[in-house]
């Protein structure tokens, strides 16, 4: 019966060592940046009925849509970049996903309009879609890469400490949205209304393109991380140098 290949038999009983951490680290800080973008919208739909819907309510269907619809991204986006992660390699779609994050964060706060509330939430929706499609590509990759890399012995560990990130992001996403309405409310204290308005306008956006910022800060270990060794194709018994020289 064929064996698998030494790198598969020498990752799983690697003693824990400094890339380790390192797949930690940048999965981590993914499953936190996923936590963040889901749940920093909530604060910022509020935000959006003070500003543009006024005295009107936001409506439970628009705040529904707004909910849902960077799940409904990322139900897709698990699909379509599991299948390719199995046929494309690990590293290359996750690049891929650390951009369409970053891309599409900013873009939720670049929202192309300023005072037509239905051409700011059309576009404020079509980038959480894409979001979402990004965040829906991360989380198993997330996974899959970090319990890949990681040994027989400590493997449940790491998972959960990538997961637990995703707690840390949920946080942070309501501490930066607070820091960032109190630096706004206190700086506008005896501004005129049209002006206060205006500001809050910025508030909002700049919540949601701090989103970007974690994923951004991992882009150089992302993409210097080597292809996990199970994604090679085992029949042939190619071995990884790179994933073997991180061993030593």
């Amino acid at each position: 019966m064929p064996q698998p290949p030494r790198v598969l038999s020498a990752l799983d009983v690697a003693r824990i060592q400094l890339y380790h951490l390192k797949a930690i680290i940048i999965a981590g800080m993914s499953l936190f940046t996923d936590a963040y973008d889901l749940f920093c919208i909530a604060p910022v739909l509020k935000m959006l009925g003070e500003i543009y819907y006024h005295e009107d309510s936001i409506g439970t269907p628009i705040l529904s849509i707004f909910y849902a619809i960077a799940l409904l991204g990322a139900a897709l986006g698990q699909l379509i970049v599991g299948y390719l992660g199995d046929r494309l390699g690990r590293r290359r779609v996750y690049g891929l996903c650390l951009m369409i994050m970053v891309i599409s964060s900013f873009g939720c706060g670049f929202s192309v309009c300023t005072s037509r509330r239905s051409c700011v939430m059309a576009s404020l929706g079509f980038f959480r879609f894409v979001l979402g499609l990004g965040i829906g590509g991360d989380y198993p990759l997330s996974a899959t890469i970090m319990s890949e890399f990681a040994n027989k012995k400590t493997r449940g560990t790491f998972i959960s400490a990538v997961f637990f990130m995703q707690g840390v992001g949920i946080l942070m996403s309501s501490t930066v949205t607070m820091a960032v309405c109190s630096a706004f409310k206190t700086a506008g204290e005896g501004s005129p209304e049209k002006t206060r308005a205006a500001e809050s306008d910025i508030a909002w956006r700049l919540i949601l393109m701090i989103g970007s910022i974690p994923a951004a800060l991992t882009f150089y270990w992302r993409m210097r991380m080597p292809e996990t060794a199970r994604t090679v194709d085992l029949s042939s018994y190619q071995v990884l140098p790179l994933s073997l020289n991180l061993l030593h």
